[in-house]
């Protein structure tokens, strides 16, 4: 057995002997905030500019969102608005979809602060904000407290750390995180949007465009997942600068 099999083995067991020793520490929990209302009012800007209806509407998708998925904190106390803000940074992108549920998601890990890509809050390179499981956690969604308040604070600075990661989850709905979410792309319009992703990707390697945030020229998966922010952040710089990629977007999200 070489030493790299070694050491990777070795972290593997580190890693599992973490993660169950953090979930011996409280029971899974389905918690519907009683000021659920209040909170949404407080901080979610894509709520407050809703009907009358529809804010009951989306009310009714987070308290469900929130009573089938867990969120548990990792050495973190898990707030009302810790649940709240998850719920709606969940609901916002799949709002028009009256039907659709995260299938794919089980449980919710908050960690205090950053961490790295081993799901370690010590050491170095802890520079990750969310992340979406894959292996033994690939239903399960990680995320750090201040990037979700972070996330609300500012609703038109064209970041938000919750949307990011369900657009990633909608993105791997149809198996692959390969930026191509098929449930929201009918079949004529697949081969467009690769087009115009891989085009705009290299406009902002080159340089030609410089609005979008350049980590979502990493590759097609977070170019999905940065669009997306942008999209619901700041649509109307979005539809000026990329009008194409803007058309392309609201087909998707708004069920046209």
């Amino acid at each position: 057995m070489g030493i790299g099999l070694i050491i990777s083995i070795v972290i593997i067991i580190i890693v599992g002997v973490f993660f169950y020793r953090s979930r011996q520490k409280d029971p899974v929990n389905y918690i519907i905030p009683a000021n659920l209302r209040q909170l949404l009012t407080n901080h979610v800007a894509f709520y407050n500019k809703l009907g009358p209806d529809k804010k009951a509407l989306f009310e009714a998708r987070v308290r469900d969102f929130l009573a089938s998925v867990a969120i548990r904190g990792v050495d973190v106390i898990v707030e009302d608005a810790d649940r709240v803000l998850i719920a709606a940074g969940a609901i916002i992108p799949i709002f028009a979809f009256p039907d659709w549920r995260y299938n794919n998601l089980s449980e919710v890990l908050l960690y205090k602060d950053t961490f790295n890509k081993e799901y370690l809050t010590t050491g170095g390179e802890r520079n990750v904000l969310g992340m979406v499981g894959d292996g033994a956690l690939r239903r399960e969604m990680l995320l750090s407290k201040p990037s979700i308040r972070a996330s609300f604070q500012n609703d038109e600075d064209g970041y938000n750390t919750v949307i990011h990661e369900f657009a990633h989850l909608l993105d791997k709905a149809d198996g692959d995180a390969d930026g191509v979410p098929e449930y929201l792309l009918a079949d004529p319009y697949i081969m467009p949007w690769i087009t115009k992703m891989h085009e705009t990707i290299n406009e902002m390697k080159t340089g030609v465009s410089k609005d979008i945030n350049i980590y979502g020229a990493t590759d097609d998966a977070e170019f999905f997942a940065v669009v997306s922010e942008y999209f619901f952040e700041r649509p109307d710089e979005l539809k000026a600068n990329h009008p194409e990629l803007y058309d392309m977007l609201e087909r998707m999200f708004r069920a046209q």
